[in-house]
C-alpha cells in the first residue's frame, strides 16, 4: 500500500492535491525519522553497554551481582522522576534545543563511567545518567505525534524504535573489539567500551540542535503546500480526539494545567503505564545480563557473544517492523501487544527451566522479538485519546510509571543470582510480570470496545 493510498480522508484539506500528503509524509520521514533514529540507538547503547561492560568490569572492580544489578537499575529510577517536567520542558523550549540539551549531557556522563572505580561511584553516576536522558523516549514520542497523522503513527514509532533493536546489532558486532583494547594506554577493555560508544551522542546534539525543525511550520524543506496539508491533518486528528474524549480539557483546553493533571490521571494513562512496567521489568532484566547468560551457558569468548547479541538484534528489528506495519493496516492495537506479551511468557518458563543452549538461545529470540514488537501499537495508543500538552504530559506519565521496571528486572535479576547462584530462576519468575501484562492489555482491550 502507497504513503498517498494510507493518508486519511478526514482531513479539512480536501481541495488540495492527494499526492502532497504523500509526498509531505515522506519527506518528513526522510528527513525525521533516520536522525531521530540514531539518536535513540546510541542512547540505548548508553543505557545497557553495562552488560557488556560487565564481562571484565565486574571482575576487575570486584561487583558482586547484586551490585551490578542495583546499579543497572538506579540509571531508571532517576529517569522516572525526571520523565514529566522533561517533557513540559521540551513543550516550552522546543525539542530542537532540549532533546539537543538532553543528548549532550547524557553522552559527557555516558563516557565518565570509564572513571568509577567503587560501588558507590557506579550508583551515583548510573543515576544521574537516568536523569540526564530523561525525556528524551516519551518527547520523541510526543515530537512524532506533532508531525504524523494517527493512520501513520505505529509504523512511524515502529521505524524509530527499529534503532534500539539495530543498536544491539552494532553494539554486539564492536563490544568484543573494544573489550580487546584491554591495557592499551593503560585503560582496561570496559573503559575503552564507555568512552567510545558515548562521545558520538555529542556530535549528534549538534546536529538536532542546528537541524532539527520544532514543527511542520518551521521545516524549510516542506513546501506551503505540504506544511498546509501537516497542518490541517493534524489538526482533524486532534479534533477528532476531542470529540470521541467528549473532554473540553481534552478536546480544546490542553494547554492549561487542569488539562496535564488529567492527563497524568486518566486511567488509560495509568493502565497503560502498568502495562509497560511489567513488560520492561522482563525486558530490561534481560537485556542487563544476557550477555552474561549467554557466556556462561555456551562458554563463548566476549566477540562470540556479541555476534549472538547482535543476531538477536536483527530478529527483533525484523519483528518490531513487522508488527508495527500489521497493527496500522488493521487498524488494532492491543492484540498487537497481548500476543506477543503471550510468547514472552513462554520463553520464559523455556529459558528458567534449562540451561541448554539449544532451549535458552531460541528463548531469548523470542524475549528479543516480543518486547520489540509491542513498541509501535503500544505507544500510539495515548495520542488517540490525548492532544497537545495533554499528550506530552500523559505519554511521559507511561514512560515514567514504566521506566520503573527498568530498575526492579535488573536488580531482581542480581538478587535472585546472589540467592541461588545461577539466572535461571530469576529469567523464571520473569514469566509473572509478562502475565500480568497480557491480563492487563487484553483488559484494556475490552474496555476500547465496550467505548467503541
Amino acid at each position: 500500500m502507497s504513503t498517498a493510498d494510507r493518508v486519511s480522508p478526514t482531513a479539512s484539506s480536501k481541495d488540495i492535491d492527494p499526492g502532497v500528503g504523500a509526498t509531505a509524509l515522506r519527506k518528513a520521514s526522510l528527513r525525521l525519522i533516520p536522525l531521530i533514529g540514531i539518536a535513540y540507538g546510541v542512547a540505548y547503547t548508553d543505557r545497557v553497554n553495562i552488560s557488556f561492560a560487565a564481562l571484565q568490569m565486574n571482575r576487575d572492580l570486584h561487583f558482586s551481582a547484586t551490585a551490578y544489578g542495583l546499579g543497572a537499575g538506579l540509571f531508571f529510577l532517576s529517569y522516572a522522576a525526571c520523565e514529566v517536567p522533561s517533557n513540559l520542558l521540551l513543550v516550552r523550549f522546543g525539542a530542537r534545543r532540549w532533546i539537543a540539551r538532553i543528548m549532550l549531557t547524557w553522552s559527557i556522563l555516558a563516557a565518565g563511567m570509564m572513571f568509577v572505580k567503587t560501588p558507590a561511584e557506579f550508583y551515583g553516576v548510573r543515576f544521574l545518567l537516568g536523569m540526564s536522558e530523561a525525556g528524551f523516549f516519551p518527547g520523541v514520542v510526543y515530537y512524532l505525534s506533532q508531525w504524523f497523522p494517527a493512520n501513520v503513527r505505529a509504523r512511524t514509532i515502529s521505524r524509530f524504535y527499529v534503532a534500539l533493536p539495530l543498536s544491539s546489532v552494532v553494539m554486539g558486532a564492536i563490544a568484543g573489539a573494544l573489550l580487546g583494547l584491554q591495557g592499551r594506554m593503560g585503560l582496561a577493555g570496559w573503559q575503552w567500551l564507555f568512552v567510545a560508544e558515548g562521545l558520538p551522542a555529542v556530535l549528534l546534539s549538534a546536529v538536532f540542535f542546528f537541524f532539527l525543525p520544532n514543527t511542520p511550520a518551521d521545516a524549510k524543506w516542506l513546501s506551503a503546500a505540504e506544511r498546509d496539508w501537516l497542518v490541517e491533518q493534524l489538526r482533524a486528528d486532534n479534533s477528532a480526539v476531542g470529540s470521541a474524549a467528549g473532554s473540553p480539557a481534552e478536546a480544546g483546553e490542553h494547554d492549561h494545567a487542569d488539562g496535564v493533571f488529567h492527563a497524568i490521571l486518566n486511567p488509560r494513562v495509568l493502565q497503560l503505564g502498568l502495562l509497560l512496567f511489567c513488560l520492561y521489568i522482563g525486558d530490561y532484566a534481560v537485556k542487563f545480563t544476557a550477555p552474561l547468560i549467554i557466556q556462561q551457558i555456551t562458554g563463548f569468548s566476549n566477540t562470540k557473544v556479541g555476534f549472538v547479541i547482535a543476531i538477536l538484534g536483527l530478529l527483533a528489528s525484523a519483528s518490531i517492523v513487522l508488527n508495527g506495519n500489521h497493527s496500522d493496516r488493521t487498524n488494532e492495537r492491543y492484540l498487537h501487544v497481548a500476543v506477543p506479551t503471550l510468547l514472552m511468557v513462554a520463553a520464559c518458563i523455556v529459558a528458567g527451566l534449562s540451561v541448554a543452549p539449544i532451549a535458552v538461545l531460541p528463548a531469548f529470540a523470542v524475549l528479543f522479538m516480543g518486547f520489540t514488537a509491542t513498541a509501535g501499537p503500544a505507544w500510539v495508543i495515548p495520542s488517540s485519546f490525548l492532544t497537545g500538552k495533554s499528550a506530552a504530559a500523559g505519554i511521559a506519565t507511561v514512560n515514567m510509571i514504566a521506566i520503573l521496571g527498568g530498575f526492579v528486572g535488573p536488580y531482581w535479576m542480581g538478587l535472585a543470582k546472589d540467592w541461588t547462584g545461577n539466572y535461571q530462576s530469576g529469567l523464571l519468575t520473569l514469566a509473572v510480570p509478562e502475565l500480568i501484562g497480557a491480563a492487563i492489555v487484553l483488559y484494556m482491550r475490552r474496555q476500547a470496545m465496550r467505548n467503541m
